[in-house]
């Protein structure tokens, strides 16, 4: 049994950072049910090319483990469906503006009033509070602003975003943390809680030692490309045929490293004898490893700094990482049976647990696929019902799900 059977999630998110929070959850074992517009869906089902069977591969690859029921918000009845739904949830999800909810009906004290062990969490651009709060927040403008994309590129180049959507991407996993503490901390007082999570707090976070440095200094730190700010020589060099990364992480490396280069002299020289003397030495330094580097092909500076020890990584593609073996052989690409796109393939969750073997999942659903399914298991409501819903356009049913009667 996984470590979230038996918990109820209500996914009112779209687009990524929503999503992908309760993609987590499914992945250990919560039951997610995805509220999505019913004309249309979720915004990221448009999302492409490329399309699969009529599903964007950007909506296939962070919707798996979830069921979907298709419920317009803008009729009475559709909230009035959502507020019952909620009253037999765990969890409530949701990355709508500042404000929807409560104009909806929907706010987390009127919830928690009907139930209250309901967790509800909300996911912001910028908060809940503040002058920006209201201001639409996407990934892009959450990279600029949180000032990771000043940091990041070359130095004699523009900022530059990370090549993933990584503020909504790191936005889910601290929400999907968060909304797990709030479960545990219910096991002890039996109430839920309202977690408000923002993009741009989240981006922040990761400044960590390049706050630190400004803190201690009262300097920002400057785009450095692909070397680190304490750490020399920690960067990526261009060998004979192509790229690869040198992690000369501290003292004892070094000396390997030299070794592995054969310049017994560089590891003896007083100006590069500590970390910190590499690091204001840098200048100098870099470029007699470069150059060394670049004489010989990738794979013999792999095969011999794997043998010594020495931190290394190969540059790989997209499609070279989605084919490593030693992912590969972890579990980490899943098959998926759809209904439409045939196979679908995503990455795993990278959490292992003991006692668990190879992981079912179900597959990103169709629009709508499960409306009748959980309206009726749920909260009772029956075939005929289930129709004149359709036909008040409240909801959105696969016809060959609707039970008769």
């Amino acid at each position: 049994m996984k470590p979230l059977a038996g918990i109820r999630v209500l996914d009112m998110s779209r687009v990524v950072s929503g999503p992908f929070c309760s993609m987590l959850l499914g992945d250990l074992g919560a039951e997610v049910i995805k509220i999505e517009e019913p004309e249309h869906g979720d915004d990221s089902r448009s999302f492409g090319p490329p399309f699969s069977g009529g599903e964007s591969a950007y909506f296939l690859s962070i919707n798996r483990n979830k069921s979907s029921c298709a419920i317009n918000l803008r009729k009475a009845e559709g909230v009035d469906i959502v507020r019952r739904l909620a009253k037999q949830s765990d969890v409530l999800l949701d990355n709508f503006r500042p404000g929807t909810m409560e104009r909806l009906g929907l706010d987390h004290s009127k919830l928690r009033a009907a139930n209250p062990s309901l967790i509800t969490c909300s996911i912001t651009g910028f908060g809940q509070k503040g002058k920006d709060a209201l201001r639409p927040g996407y990934d892009l403008i959450i990279q600029g602003e949180s000032g990771i994309m000043d940091i990041t590129g070359d130095p004699n180049g523009p900022p530059t975003k990370i090549g993933t959507s990584i503020a909504d991407l790191l936005t889910g996993q601290f929400a999907s943390q968060g909304i797990t503490a709030a479960l545990l901390e219910r096991t002890r007082t039996g109430k839920g809680r309202h977690i408000d999570v923002s993009m741009l707090d989240c981006m922040a976070s990761l400044l960590t030692f390049n706050a630190g440095i400004y803190f201690t200094t009262g300097r920002s730190p400057e785009r450095r490309g692909n070397t680190h700010a304490t750490i020399t020589p920690y960067e990526t060099f261009k060998a004979s045929d192509g790229w690869l990364n040198i992690g000369v992480a501290n003292d004892k490396f070094w000396r390997l490293f030299c070794e592995v280069i054969e310049r017994p002299d560089l590891a003896a020289d007083p100006r590069y004898a500590k970390a910190a003397d590499r690091v204001r030495s840098r200048g100098e330094l870099v470029p007699v490893v470069a150059d060394i580097v670049s004489t010989r092909p990738r794979g013999h500076w792999i095969d011999r700094l794997r043998t010594a020890g020495v931190p290394y990584g190969d540059i790989r593609s997209v499609g070279e990482t989605c084919e490593a073996e030693q992912l590969t052989s972890r579990g980490m690409v899943i098959e998926m049976p759809h209904p439409t796109a045939g196979t679908v393939k995503n990455i795993n969750s990278p959490l292992r647990f003991d006692d668990q073997g190879n992981d079912q999942h179900t597959p990103p659903p169709l629009l709508g696929q499960h409306t009748a399914a959980v309206l009726h298991e749920l909260l009772g409501i029956s075939g005929d019902r289930l129709h004149a819903l359709i036909s008040l356009g409240v909801v959105r049913c696969r016809e060959a799900e609707i039970p008769h009667g």
